[in-house]
């Protein structure tokens, strides 16, 4: 994929979050008021007001898209694969929010603990995962909650992905020769 093409996948990530942050706190300045969100929904932990979606959408957006151009430069499939990578994240995300919404609380924790297990074998530390993630949950939880959650997600995907896996195929290496 030549430069100015990948350049071109910022403004698109960009415009994404923007879009997307306008869309829900419009509707929710239309409809009470911008919500806050406590942490682990327990009122004695500060409240996160979803005004915070102004600057981390964006910013993830800008990230993501950044990163899958740097990744593009070298590979023409990089951008087909990160947009599943970010569509699949974001469907999880959707349908998180979802369950959750729905009061379908053992489905949501599964669909939750099941994204963590998930990072053991896919690489969801990487920004359009984590993007796509924020995004799908952001007109549930706001955008912070989502964020921390994507972090935690990845950073068992980061362990496993330049830890753990390595570790045990060295091990298994040392074991068969």
């Amino acid at each position: 994929m030549t430069d100015g093409r990948t350049h071109s996948l910022v403004p698109y990530g960009v415009g994404l979050a923007v879009l997307a942050a306008a869309l829900h706190l419009g509707w929710e300045l239309t409809h009470g008021g911008v919500k806050s969100h406590h942490l682990l929904a327990n009122p004695d932990l500060p409240a996160i007001s979803n005004w915070w979606g102004l600057l981390i959408l964006p910013g993830l957006g800008w990230v993501a898209s950044r990163v899958v151009a740097g990744r593009a430069r070298n590979d023409d499939g990089a951008v087909t694969r990160a947009g599943a990578g970010f569509v699949g994240a974001a469907m999880v995300g959707i349908a998180l929010s979802a369950a959750f919404t729905a009061g379908y609380d053992s489905t949501s924790s599964l669909l939750f603990f099941g994204v963590l297990a998930s990072g053991l074998v896919l690489p969801v530390y990487r920004a359009e995962y984590i993007f796509g993630f924020v995004l799908g949950m952001t007109f549930v939880f706001g955008s912070v909650l989502p964020l921390i959650a994507a972090c935690v997600a990845a950073a068992i995907s980061a362990a496993a992905g330049f830890v753990i896996r390595p570790a045990f195929a060295s091990l298994l290496r040392k074991v068969w020769t």
